[in-house]
Protein backbone atom coordinates (compact mmCIF):
# COMPACT_ATOMS: atom_id res chain seq x y z
CA UNK A 1 0.00 0.00 0.00
CA UNK A 2 1.36 3.41 -0.93
CA UNK A 3 0.77 6.58 0.98
CA UNK A 4 -0.96 9.43 -0.78
CA UNK A 5 1.39 12.31 -1.57
CA UNK A 6 1.45 15.08 0.99
CA UNK A 7 -0.25 18.33 0.16
CA UNK A 8 1.68 21.58 0.31
CA UNK A 9 -0.40 22.43 3.38
CA UNK A 10 0.65 19.20 5.07
CA UNK A 11 4.29 19.94 4.25
CA UNK A 12 3.88 23.38 5.85
CA UNK A 13 2.18 21.83 8.87
CA UNK A 14 5.07 19.41 9.28
CA UNK A 15 7.57 22.31 9.20
CA UNK A 16 5.54 24.30 11.75
CA UNK A 17 5.09 21.30 14.06
CA UNK A 18 8.82 20.49 13.90
CA UNK A 19 9.63 24.13 14.74
CA UNK A 20 7.17 24.03 17.64
CA UNK A 21 8.42 20.70 18.94
CA UNK A 22 12.08 21.75 18.82
CA UNK A 23 11.13 24.52 21.27
CA UNK A 24 8.83 22.39 23.46
CA UNK A 25 5.90 24.72 22.78
CA UNK A 26 3.22 22.07 22.22
CA UNK A 27 2.35 22.38 25.90
CA UNK A 28 1.11 25.92 25.21
CA UNK A 29 -0.86 25.05 22.09
CA UNK A 30 -4.29 24.34 23.48
CA UNK A 31 -7.08 24.51 20.91
CA UNK A 32 -8.62 27.60 22.51
CA UNK A 33 -5.33 29.46 22.45
CA UNK A 34 -4.59 28.49 18.85
CA UNK A 35 -8.05 29.62 17.71
CA UNK A 36 -7.61 32.91 19.54
CA UNK A 37 -4.19 33.33 17.93
CA UNK A 38 -5.79 33.06 14.47
CA UNK A 39 -8.05 35.98 15.38
CA UNK A 40 -5.24 38.00 16.92
CA UNK A 41 -3.04 37.59 13.86
CA UNK A 42 -5.97 38.36 11.54
CA UNK A 43 -6.50 41.56 13.53
CA UNK A 44 -2.86 42.50 13.02
CA UNK A 45 -3.35 41.95 9.28
CA UNK A 46 -6.46 44.13 9.36
CA UNK A 47 -4.61 46.83 11.27
CA UNK A 48 -2.25 47.30 8.32
CA UNK A 49 -5.18 48.51 6.21
CA UNK A 50 -7.04 50.47 8.86
CA UNK A 51 -7.81 54.10 8.00
CA UNK A 52 -6.49 53.75 4.45
CA UNK A 53 -8.56 54.12 1.31
CA UNK A 54 -8.59 51.43 -1.34
CA UNK A 55 -6.56 53.75 -3.59
CA UNK A 56 -3.95 54.24 -0.86
CA UNK A 57 -3.67 50.51 -0.32
CA UNK A 58 -3.27 49.81 -4.04
CA UNK A 59 -0.54 52.46 -4.23
CA UNK A 60 1.22 50.97 -1.20
CA UNK A 61 1.09 47.48 -2.68
CA UNK A 62 2.58 48.79 -5.92
CA UNK A 63 5.28 51.03 -4.46
CA UNK A 64 6.11 50.02 -0.89
CA UNK A 65 8.02 46.73 -0.58
CA UNK A 66 8.00 47.03 3.21
CA UNK A 67 4.20 47.21 3.24
CA UNK A 68 3.97 44.13 1.01
CA UNK A 69 6.41 42.35 3.31
CA UNK A 70 4.37 43.21 6.41
CA UNK A 71 1.16 42.01 4.71
CA UNK A 72 2.94 38.76 3.89
CA UNK A 73 4.26 38.36 7.43
CA UNK A 74 0.83 38.79 8.99
CA UNK A 75 -0.86 36.58 6.39
CA UNK A 76 1.73 33.88 7.12
CA UNK A 77 1.03 34.18 10.85
CA UNK A 78 -2.70 33.65 10.21
CA UNK A 79 -1.98 30.56 8.10
CA UNK A 80 0.54 29.23 10.61
CA UNK A 81 -1.96 29.29 13.46
CA UNK A 82 -4.77 28.01 11.25
CA UNK A 83 -2.65 25.00 10.31
CA UNK A 84 -1.88 24.38 13.98
CA UNK A 85 -5.62 24.55 14.77
CA UNK A 86 -6.31 21.93 12.11
CA UNK A 87 -3.40 19.78 13.28
CA UNK A 88 -4.71 19.90 16.85
CA UNK A 89 -8.24 19.05 15.67
CA UNK A 90 -7.06 16.25 13.39
CA UNK A 91 -8.28 18.01 10.25
CA UNK A 92 -6.77 18.17 6.79
CA UNK A 93 -7.26 21.83 5.89
CA UNK A 94 -7.04 21.17 2.16
CA UNK A 95 -9.75 18.49 2.37
CA UNK A 96 -12.12 20.46 4.61
CA UNK A 97 -11.68 23.45 2.30
CA UNK A 98 -12.62 21.33 -0.72
CA UNK A 99 -15.71 20.09 1.11
CA UNK A 100 -16.63 23.65 2.16
CA UNK A 101 -16.36 24.81 -1.45
CA UNK A 102 -18.76 22.05 -2.49
CA UNK A 103 -21.18 23.24 0.19
CA UNK A 104 -20.75 26.85 -0.94
CA UNK A 105 -21.41 25.89 -4.56
CA UNK A 106 -24.79 24.53 -3.45
CA UNK A 107 -25.59 27.59 -1.36
CA UNK A 108 -24.39 30.11 -3.96
CA UNK A 109 -25.25 28.85 -7.46
CA UNK A 110 -23.38 31.00 -9.98
CA UNK A 111 -26.52 31.95 -11.87
CA UNK A 112 -28.07 33.42 -8.70
CA UNK A 113 -25.00 34.75 -6.88
CA UNK A 114 -23.05 36.31 -9.75
CA UNK A 115 -22.35 40.00 -9.20
CA UNK A 116 -23.96 40.43 -5.80
CA UNK A 117 -22.92 40.01 -2.18
CA UNK A 118 -26.19 38.76 -0.73
CA UNK A 119 -26.18 35.90 1.72
CA UNK A 120 -27.39 32.56 0.35
CA UNK A 121 -30.62 32.85 2.34
CA UNK A 122 -31.45 35.98 0.32
CA UNK A 123 -30.79 34.55 -3.15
Amino acid sequence: MTDAPKSDLQDLTDIIVAFRDERDWKQFHRLKDLVQSVGIEASELMELTQWKSEAELEEMLDSDPDFRHRIGEEAADVLLYLLLVCDKAGLDLAEVTRLKMQTNAGKYPADKARGNARKYTEL
